[in-house]
């Protein structure tokens, strides 16, 4: 595989929360200092900037059956923004500490978040934004959340207490943790076939069989720093840490087959397109690149 080269590059400051826009050429930044950007990665140019929070924002989400952004920041605040006119729709306090985490559920009207408060929470944007549901059971921060494709029912969450735990939505405890870092996990998604992939402080990335319970595969030492983010993405597993690196391994076989270093500080977060790009958030903006 040849290393590919940038197709758009933003200049911001640090990029928490990246995101596609289903039918737009946009990608959706959340920044560090509160603020959230959307860019035209076609044209190149900057569509709109928000002065979201006066505290960091986290996550941020298009919801693309409603033609809403979501955001999510350090001040406890959830907000919802209309993706055409920008304006602020609805806002709530939803946890009792930062919020690391936005997940839109793929097909119930739900957004579920995840927060330092060691909760997971789901939000009912067609009952006037009510708590469907909470989920407690970590023992530090949560960090990510994810929704199984396979099983809608099902997410996964990635916690600082080094464990991963696995839920179904409606039932009140979780299906089962998974255990296996030796240091507090900062990410996780889904893969095909029964499995998840995880990345961890302790610098590696595993990958879980949900039916055994068991990892069946440990990067170690996949990255020289923190691994911050890990996504499939066609064959592959897309990761990034704070060694400045995003790296490509094969699904399947986990070979390492590219390393990227686009020379933007550390990497924070990922989202996959619908086509052959990939957005990544740095330290010091944005790039898209196809893959």
């Amino acid at each position: 595989m040849s290393s590919p080269a940038p197709n758009f590059v933003s200049h911001s400051d640090r990029v928490k929360s990246v995101d596609f826009h289903s039918e737009k050429p946009w990608i959706l930044t959340a920044l560090h200092t509160g603020n959230v950007q959307i860019w035209n990665y076609d044209t190149k140019t900057l569509v709109k900037a928000m002065e979201v929070s006066e505290k960091s924002t986290r996550a941020a989400k298009f919801i693309h059956r409603k033609n809403w952004i979501a955001t999510a920041s350090d001040d406890q605040q959830i907000r919802i923004f209309d993706a055409e006119t920008f304006s602020l729709i609805n806002e709530f306090t939803a946890h009792s500490d930062f919020i690391r985490s936005l997940t839109v559920h793929p097909t119930l009207p739900y957004l579920i978040s995840a927060s330092d408060d060691r909760k997971i929470r789901v939000w009912d944007w067609e009952n006037e934004w009510r708590m469907e549901q909470e989920f407690q059971e970590h023992a530090h921060y949560i960090m990510q959340i994810a929704v199984n494709p396979e099983d809608p029912e099902m997410f996964v969450s990635g916690s600082l207490d080094k464990t991963l735990k696995v839920w179904k939505l409606g039932e009140q405890e979780s299906i089962c943790t998974l255990e296996g870092h030796e240091k507090g996990v900062n990410c996780v998604e889904f893969l095909t076939g029964g499995r998840i992939v995880s990345g961890s402080d302790d610098c590696s990335i595993c990958v879980w069989d949900i039916q055994t319970q068991k990892c069946i595969e440990t990067l170690k030492n996949a990255h020289k720093n923190n691994v911050t983010f890990v996504t499939p993405f066609k064959t592959w597993i897309i990761s990034g840490a704070e060694d400045s690196t995003v790296k490509i391994w094969n699904s399947q076989t986990f070979s390492l087959e590219k390393e990227l270093n686009f020379e933007k500080g550390r990497a924070w977060c990922v989202a996959a397109g619908k086509s052959d790009a990939i957005a990544v958030g740095f330290d010091s903006g944005a790039v898209t690149v196809e893959i």
